[in-house]
Formats: structure tokens, sequence, C-alpha cells
């Protein structure tokens, strides 16, 4: 793995101004070109936005999986999810575990879709939301925000520029439901939107955040997702691992392992439980992935146990 092609991509702005951060090394021979199938001599790239809770738990996840049927695993912490499409596109990255192409990275898809291919839905009814305390009785959907643009100081609290829930909030949710002279998207982080969010709610203070499900937040603060009458948030979609076009053929064993990932809510909430929370001080994940693992033994067809 080339690790500075992706540097370089984020130097030059093709992609946005923040670079990679924290990456963890890679090899001479790059992405999924170094052998045969999973023989202990192959290498492959995971690519993740660690902010996005379900990239991460997947990712951490599928390298579990992918070193027990031989393969040398690097994850590639990335900041932006441009450069990460950009990066697997051109093969620097091999494997995005968790996309969201049918709806929140359409554009993405429209762009690089070409170059990539689809390894399967591990979950379905992904959906992106716009959400506040549970405690405001008298605003229950988006459209109730309109003409209160005082209670929240003129804001929505968002997340990433770059995010699809960012361009979808901006470019649909807003001018839909005729909130753009009132509000504005205050874009920063996930990190940063939460710990907005905690402190209104500590406060009692009336906020609306932009959100998504799956996600462990919507169990750990006292909040609701505001009705979409008009469905401008998009319709329910599913979560699936993206690779650079061709590398499925390359390793037939680990895409039908991949394949057969399927998680429903139950699976899916504990395990993003268990690495993001239990496991939050740990920067390496795989011992949540085990106990991930062994308490889940039957979570789908492929998994492959500990020993």
């Amino acid at each position: 793995m080339k690790k500075h092609k992706l540097a370089a991509l984020a130097g030059i702005g093709m992609v946005g101004s923040l670079a990679l951060a924290g990456c963890s090394g890679g090899t001479e021979d790059g992405g999924s070109g170094d052998g045969g199938s999973g023989d202990g001599d192959k290498t492959v790239t995971l690519g993740y936005l660690p902010s996005w809770t379900d990239g991460l738990s997947v990712s951490y996840l599928l390298k579990d999986q992918l070193e027990k049927l031989g393969y040398t695993v690097e994850m590639e912490e990335l900041t932006e999810a441009g450069i990460l499409y950009t990066g697997l596109a051109n093969g620097d990255v091999d494997i995005f575990p968790s996309a969201w192409p049918e709806v929140t990275h359409a554009s993405y898809m429209e762009e690089y879709g070409d170059q990539l291919e689809d390894l399967g839905t591990y979950y379905d009814g992904a959906v992106l939301t716009m959400a506040v305390p549970s405690y405001m009785d008298d605003v229950n959907s988006i459209a109730d925000l309109k003409g209160q643009a005082d209670r929240f100081n003129g804001e929505i609290i968002g997340i990433e520029p770059s995010a699809g829930l960012t361009e979808v909030t901006q470019t649909s949710a807003m001018p839909t439901y005729e909130l753009d002279d009132e509000y504005e998207l205050k874009t920063s982080s996930t990190a940063a939107m939460l710990t907005t969010l905690e402190d209104a709610i500590a406060n009692e203070e009336d906020i609306v955040v932009t959100l998504w499900r799956p996600f462990w937040a919507n169990d750990a603060y006292d909040v609701k997702d505001l009705e979409d009458p008009e469905g401008a948030m998009g319709e329910p979609e599913g979560l699936h691992p993206l690779a650079t076009a061709g590398w499925a053929d390359e390793n037939p064993e680990a895409a039908e392992l991949i394949a057969g990932m399927k998680l429903d809510d139950a699976a899916y909430g504990s395990l993003e439980d268990t690495v993001v929370n239990k496991y939050a001080d740990d920067t390496d994940k795989s011992e949540a992935i085990t106990e991930w693992i062994d308490a889940n033994p039957d979570a789908f067809e492929t998994l492959l146990p500990n020993e």
C-alpha cells in the first residue's frame, strides 16, 4: 500500500483540505495485487473514518475475519469521505467496510462507481435523521422547525462537511422544509456534535442535530427522531462493503465471507456498543471483537469463530 498516494490526494486538494490521520503503515506492492488467495502473504487495506462508528466497528470485525483467512490487514484511518472514495477507486484502499452507497454516498457513487464493486449488504434499513431531545414535546417533525430558529440560535448542529448526511441535509431537507433562510447547518465533526448535544441535554436546552440509524448515540442520549413527512432525508438504505474493482475476482474466498456478513439490529447494536463504548480507550479493538464473537458465535452464516 502506497500511503503517500493518499496523502498526496489530500495535499493537492482533490477531495478536501483534511489529510490522513493516524495511518498505520503500508506495503510497497500496493493493495490487492500482492498474490494468491488468503495464504498468509496477502495484504488487504481497510479504509474507515473513526468518527463514523459503523465503519469503525465493522472494519475491526472484518480485520479479524480476514486475518483468520491468512491475510495481513492494514487499517487506513482517514478523515474525509472524499479521500476514502478516491483511494478506493484508485486501488490505494482495497475495501471500505461500511459504505452508504444507495442514498447517503450517492454522489460519490456517481463519480467513482465504475471503479468500485459491491461486496454485499451487511445491514438493511439504515436511515438519516434530524433529532431533538425527547423533552421537546412541541417539536416532533422537521416541519415544526420552521419559524422557530430563535430557539436554536439559528443552528442545526451537523457533523463532518464531507459527510453524505451533510449534503442531504443542506441540499434536500433544508430547502424542502424552507429552513434555508432561518438556519445554518453548523458542521465540524461527529464528536463535536455529540459533545454539543450532551451539553444541551444536561442543561435542558433546545437543540436540533443531524443523526442516523444505526448509531449507538440514539440509545446513549435521550433523543427522538423528527418525522420527515416529505421524505427529504431519503429512504432507508443498506450498509455495504465496497471494494476496488476486480478485488473479488482476485480474492474469492474473502469475497464470499464478506458477502455472507448479515447483521440484524441486535447483533449490530452489540457490536458497535462493544467496540465504541466498552473498549472506548483501546486503540486496537481486537479484544473487543474477540469478546463480541464469543457472545455472538452465530451472528451470520460465514462468521469465523475464535479458536
